[in-house]
């Protein structure tokens, strides 16, 4: 059994108001439950939540697959309960660090004062840093496979997919397409897919006025499910000012438009049996 479970569905900044309850205002964090297998796409805020459902039912070993590090993918890592239990493995992986000095040196300079008055050192777990290639594909358990993508994104941004007993979920975000052309990397990576989790930041009215900004339409990610054989999309990294009323129109947009989407909301749990 392959679950996608969704602790936070925003892009840039979490939102908090009485207009932004349905679909919720954490920013980027997905469970994937892959048999007795845990792996969490991205920290942002939802993290937290999710890391007292850790907590609650013992988990003790984590694999944290970052998209990127921009903040509103990380800035929930501080907050990461079971990073700070002795008890725990937690390894986090990243594509694109290299050139950084790698991803204990970038996520290090979040938690250092002024910033933040907790160190990375505080951590008690045993924490892996793992840096490979975007592109690169392993198995982190024989029974589950990992491929990963490079993204158009400013500074760099990863795709994942996992594969675990004939099931497949991708994890697609923050990437920018090009109009008229379906992004060869992304096809690749979810051909054939049971679930595609996209970065549907704007509409395509509003793209225009955000080319450059590295991320893509809810109608993009129709088009690639469907060149690519995908049986669902979850549109994902919701724009801040895309409330839940919003959000119900684009819902019933999307659906009459390919009925395999779905807009993401914080609780929201897909399985693939």
């Amino acid at each position: 059994m392959l679950t996608a479970t969704f602790w936070g569905v925003r892009g840039s900044i979490p939102v908090s108001s009485s207009a932004h309850v349905k679909y919720g205002g954490n920013t980027s964090c997905v469970e994937i439950q892959a048999g007795a297998r845990r792996f969490v796409l991205d920290a942002g805020t939802g993290i937290r939540t999710l890391s007292n459902a850790f907590l609650k039912s013992d988990v003790r070993t984590v694999h944290l697959l970052l998209s990127h590090t921009h903040w509103d993918h990380i800035i929930g890592l501080p907050f990461f309960r079971p990073a700070f239990d002795p008890k725990c493995s937690v390894t986090i992986h990243a594509g694109h660090m290299q050139p950084y000095g790698g991803l204990r040196n970038v996520l290090s300079r979040q938690m250092i004062e002024p910033m933040f008055p907790v160190p990375l050192e505080a951590m008690k777990a045993v924490v892996d840093y793992e840096d490979f290639t975007a592109g690169d594909t392993f198995r982190l358990y024989p029974e589950v496979c990992i491929r990963t993508a490079r993204l158009n994104h400013p500074n760099g941004a990863t795709g994942y997919r996992i594969d675990h007993n004939g099931h497949s979920v991708c994890y697609v975000t923050d990437t920018e397409h090009v109009p008229g052309t379906l992004d060869e990397n992304i096809l690749a990576l979810i051909e054939g897919a049971d679930l595609v989790i996209y970065d549907s930041m704007y509409t395509e009215d509003e793209y225009p006025a955000h080319a450059g900004w590295g991320h893509s339409t809810w109608r993009e990610g129709v088009r690639l499910c469907r060149a690519a054989n995908v049986r669902q999309l979850a549109i994902f990294h919701h724009e801040p000012d895309h409330d839940d009323a919003f959000l119900d129109r684009l819902a019933g947009d999307a659906r009459a438009e390919w009925p395999g989407a779905v807009v993401a909301r914080e609780g929201m749990a897909i399985t693939l049996d």
